[in-house]
């Protein structure tokens, strides 16, 4: 059953029998102790001040693992005096959602007390089990808290989100992380003060950064390496951090914002020419085990998107990566890809095909009655000729430069759109200038002057 509730007066903050984890014990029981999330919890921030003031909301908590969000969730619980429905959406379904809310009506009916129903990881429930909180949070059955380690507008539906506060907790700091460091290196009654433990300079700063921001991690990390530590022995090396965590596991979610956040930073990275930015969010893919292939895709993207015909040749090479992961494999795949990030990096840069085929895309939606010009016509009958299809079109090969001055190509409408508008970088630069030199032509062309004075 993934359904339990408690009163205030027996939440587990109290509860810390032997066997529970450091990270447990050290859960914080007031604001006070709770370390992080200053930007919602300093003193005088709104959400403080509702919380010392008993005032419940529905709200989501979201932010990455380890950042304190069941234990704010369990705080609020205890300044409002309020009883706790918990769920997991993990192992939890409709008939645990059902039996919390029965559990929420009885309670304030014969005992007059508030619910608080926390829901972990809410973004696993699906939108039928979303739907089922949203009367009863709507009539004050329950106050709602959900945490998440998802974007809600990704995960969650916009009726849930309607009636609930969404509130951004963020990465612990340096500066938070060693204060609950030297917290659970003090603490004799719930910490590690017992044993007396002194962590050398390279060791304290190693388990810092594997931590990572995630204040679960540096705890059980530390037990780990406590564990490790001789009960006789109180200094801590950084070769013993090492050979009792070993190396930094890279935090990576195929299908979290984590994931897209990386892809976003090598697109952004390439497109702001920095081969080395690009490199790193690369290999941040790799190293925590993403498919290279999905950058040798991205780079296709970038290709066209962000250099265009600024330098075709980001295309190509972006091709023949991919073709040349597939012949030889990853080893030298990988490799392959890497130099097509650094070549795309570097690449003069133009979103004027882009924006070019974004601004044709509307046209066509907008003037999408518009009637082919007769001479542009397809003629492939007497009939389709004596209607005057294809009549008057003249055959671009057989003029100076493959090009008729004055010939018109869009519907009559459309005469002298451009969508086209080549930039100023690499290759884009001949492009323009052919392109002026074209246009000078139709300029000084008496069929575009008779046009234009509608006497064709």
């Amino acid at each position: 059953m993934g359904l339990t509730w408690m009163t205030s007066d027996s939440l587990d903050l109290d509860f810390k029998p032997d066997f529970q984890p450091l990270a447990a014990r050290l859960r914080a029981r007031s604001l006070d102790e709770y370390v992080g999330q200053q930007h919602l919890l300093a003193q005088g921030k709104p959400l403080r001040t509702a919380i010392e003031q008993g005032h419940l909301h529905s709200m989501i908590l979201w932010g990455p693992p380890g950042t304190g969000k069941t234990t704010l969730a369990e705080l609020i619980a205890r300044h409002a005096n309020a009883s706790v429905s918990r769920l997991s959406a993990v192992t939890s379904g409709v008939k645990d959602i059902r039996q919390a809310i029965d559990e929420a009506k009885q309670r304030a009916q014969q005992q007059g007390r508030r619910t608080l129903l926390f829901v972990d990881e809410v973004h696993r429930f699906n939108k039928s089990q979303q739907d089922a909180f949203l009367p009863h949070i709507e009539d004050g059955t329950v106050v709602f808290i959900g945490a998440t380690t998802e974007n809600p507008g990704f995960e969650l539906n916009n009726a849930l989100l309607s009636r609930a506060r969404v509130y951004r907790l963020q990465s612990l700091t340096q500066n938070d992380l060693e204060q609950l460091l030297e917290r659970a290196l003090a603490d004799t009654e719930k910490g590690l003060g017992e044993r007396d433990i002194q962590l050398a300079a390279d060791a304290r700063a190693r388990l810092l950064d594997l931590a990572g921001g995630d204040a679960r991690r540096l705890l059980n990390y530390l037990e780990v390496v406590a564990d490790y530590l001789p009960m006789d022995q109180h200094q801590v090396s950084v070769e013993l951090v090492t050979d009792a965590i070993g190396e930094k596991a890279t935090a990576f979610d195929h299908q979290g914002d984590h994931y897209y956040d990386i892809l976003s930073a090598f697109h952004k990275s390439v497109r702001g020419s920095s081969p080395d930015g690009a490199l790193y969010w690369y290999a941040r893919l790799l190293v925590g085990g993403g498919d290279p292939l999905i950058i040798a895709r991205r780079l296709l993207a970038i290709a066209s998107e962000d250099i265009g015909n600024a330098d075709p040749r980001a295309m190509q090479l972006a091709l023949n990566a991919w073709d040349t992961f597939h012949r030889v494999g990853p080893a030298e795949g990988e490799r392959a890809i890497a130099q097509a990030t650094i070549y795309c990096a570097c690449a003069a840069k133009s979103n004027a095909v882009y924006n070019a085929f974004k601004q044709a895309l509307r046209t066509a939606k907008e003037h999408g009655d518009a009637p082919v010009p007769e001479h542009l016509r397809n003629a492939p009958t007497k009939v389709h000729k004596a209607q005057g299809y294809g009549e008057d079109y003249r055959y671009a090969h057989d003029y100076p430069n493959a090009y008729v001055a004055g010939e018109q190509y869009l519907p009559d409408e459309l005469a002298g759109t451009r969508f086209y508008q080549p930039n100023e970088r690499g290759l884009e630069i001949k492009i323009k200038e052919k392109l002026l030199r074209l246009q000078s032509l139709d300029e000084r062309s008496p069929w575009a002057r008779g046009r234009s004075d509608g006497n064709n």
